[in-house]
């Protein structure tokens, strides 16, 4: 599908428009229409070939001929008009939080600043902290969001790594040559960014001619952009993934050491180290072969008999960070932590009323295939103004909707919940006045604007208002790079357990707010977490799977998040 190419596009154009100074309007419908493509399942190409372009929320006229030439010609005129005279470096400085496009022209113009190795020389000779409304703090600041930029640009989002190894695991499962096959390392551990992917596969038939082939498939698979090694046992690609190419690893397991492997390859290796530990002091060894006593091997075609062999319970994947769970393991005391399974609902979702893509409709058919009980619509407030945030009028127009709706959906056991992700204003107070708040179901209050202003105040005043169930992606901060709010997160948790207010576990890829840390120590006070996806757009609703993936690495039992 070309609907990832044309949201590149789309954002580039974006960014050329921002730096540049044009107007907000101008970019904002770029950016649009950007994610609108990035987070479509249905193939762009289909929909303008039945002339539909315009139907889809968001899309105009003037991007769905833009999106009408791109397919038909490969080429964007608008793209190349908007680039034709900024260098592509500058461009990759707005992937930088800390800074701007404001700041980039004007370090471009008054600097030379064209690229980040440009930047570096400025701040280090102290060319960029004397630049007119500069200074040390701001450059400092800089400084950091060029080291979290940078960080982030080693790994790839777990998000990106799951849907590339779910492409190719299909891929090679379609062959019908496949036994078993997983991914392992920290994407089965499920950290919140990925280096590398590891797959391990087992063939049907082993010591034949399947397990080439097994290879050879996974070297000519889509997304494949270069083979790196390519032999009898493994395999390694080059992939096209949203976050640029990352390397894969294919390995080919015997069938009686395909736990072994499985558990070794999944790691960390901490958890590892003391498991070999364990083993010599047993008199035994593991290796991703198997369980020895001797020349003899005693265990390791499924991952429970390495366990059982060191008198350890199954550990989950998640849990394997050497942070007690060996121990627990031995005692048989792991906690039976929150399965994906468990979830009944998302608490976070957006509509087409503001920011979002579907309808309440689109919506409620869609939890019904997920096989949910309920979704919370948490359309923007008011002064959410780039968002189409709603008016109380809006809103008590949705309210109305919504119980219409649901009214059709009774029979079915489903229901959207009215709710709203109001924004926590300047002061502490709430956007939406009380009287309407307590007509809702669900209330999330949110920062979205002064992000190093009292936040951590602001953010406590939200807690007293009697209507406000969750504190919604509360550090604010974005894996890609941005560091977040000036918070203070210990404040914010203990005025969680001393209102008794849930604090969200947002599960957008690029959010993951709280981190596994904070999630921790909100479950060790008894404060309840809300799991909901902040999605916008169809793909958006799978992101769950990331918040249960946070919440297990963070141990959250069942009991700890909240289900309506």
């Amino acid at each position: 599908m070309k609907n990832k190419e044309l949201a590149v596009l789309f954002d580039r154009i974006a960014d050329a428009l921002d730096i540049k100074g044009e107007q907000a309007f101008k970019v904002l419908a770029y950016r649009r229409a950007a994610r609108i493509l990035d987070e479509m399942t249905d193939d762009v190409a289909r929909i303008a070939a039945a002339g539909k372009l315009e139907d889809i929320p968001g899309i105009g006229s003037g991007i769905a001929k833009k999106i009408g030439e791109y397919l038909a010609t490969g080429e964007m005129q608008k793209y190349k008009e908007a680039l034709s005279d900024i260098p592509p470096g500058l461009l990759t400085l707005l992937d930088i939080q800390t800074l701007g496009a404001k700041t980039i022209k004007l370090m471009h113009d008054e600097l030379g600043v064209a690229s980040l190795s440009d930047l570096k020389k400025v701040i280090a000779d102290g060319r960029l902290a004397a630049l007119r409304g500069m200074g040390d703090k701001k450059v400092e600041n800089i400084r950091k969001g060029i080291e979290l930029f940078e960080k982030a640009s080693q790994r790839v989002s777990i998000w990106a790594a799951l849907r590339v190894a779910a492409s190719l695991i299909d891929h090679l499962k379609e062959s019908g040559l496949v036994d078993r096959i997983e991914a392992a390392g920290s994407l089965r551990r499920m950290k919140e960014t990925v280096g590398d992917i590891d797959i391990l596969v087992c063939a049907k038939k082993s010591g034949g001619k399947d397990g080439a082939r097994i290879i050879e498939r996974f070297t000519r698979a889509p997304g494949v952009k270069r083979v790196l090694a390519a032999g009898a046992t493994k395999a390694s690609v080059m992939v096209a993934t949203e976050d640029g190419e990352r390397q894969v690893d294919l390995r080919l397991v015997d069938r009686s050491s395909y736990g072994a492997a499985l558990q070794y390859f999944t790691g960390s290796k901490a958890h590892n180290i003391k498991l070999r530990s364990m083993a010599k002091d047993k008199g035994l060894k593991i290796s991703e072969y198997g369980v020895f006593k001797g020349e003899r091997k005693i265990a390791g075609a499924a991952e429970e008999e390495v366990y059982a062999t060191l008198g350890l319970a199954w550990v989950p994947p998640e849990m394997r960070e050497d942070r007690g769970e060996v121990e627990l393991a031995l005692a048989r005391r792991l906690p039976a932590i929150l399965d994906y399974g468990d979830i009944k609902g998302d608490l976070h979702v957006h509509s087409d009323a503001s920011d979002g893509t579907l309808t309440l409709r689109e919506i409620a058919d869609l939890g019904l295939r997920m096989g949910y009980s309920y979704i919370a619509i948490c359309d923007h407030s008011q002064s959410v103004k780039y968002a189409r945030g709603l008016s109380p009028d809006r809103l008590r127009r949705q309210m109305k909707e919504i119980d219409a709706l649901n009214r059709s959906l009774k029979p079915k056991r489903f229901r959207l919940l009215k709710g709203t992700e109001v924004d926590i204003l300047a002061d502490g107070s709430l956007d939406f006045p009380g009287s309407l708040l307590k007509e809702l179901d669900f209330v999330v209050a949110a920062i979205h604007s002064g992000f190093k202003k009292n936040v951590t105040e602001r953010i406590l005043k939200a807690m007293e208002n009697p209507y406000v169930k969750v504190i919604a992606h509360p550090t604010g901060r974005l894996i890609s790079g941005r560091e977040g709010y000036d918070v203070d997160i210990e404040k914010v948790i203990a005025g969680a357990k001393r209102t008794g207010k849930a604090l969200e576990l947002n599960a957008y890829y690029d959010r993951l707010d709280l981190d596994e840390f904070n999630c921790k120590r909100a479950r060790e006070l008894g404060i309840k977490i809300s799991i909901g996806t902040d999605c916008h757009a169809a793909s958006g609703l799978e992101m769950m799977r990331l918040g249960v993936g946070i919440a297990r690495r963070a141990w959250l039992r069942k009991g700890d998040i909240i289900r309506l």
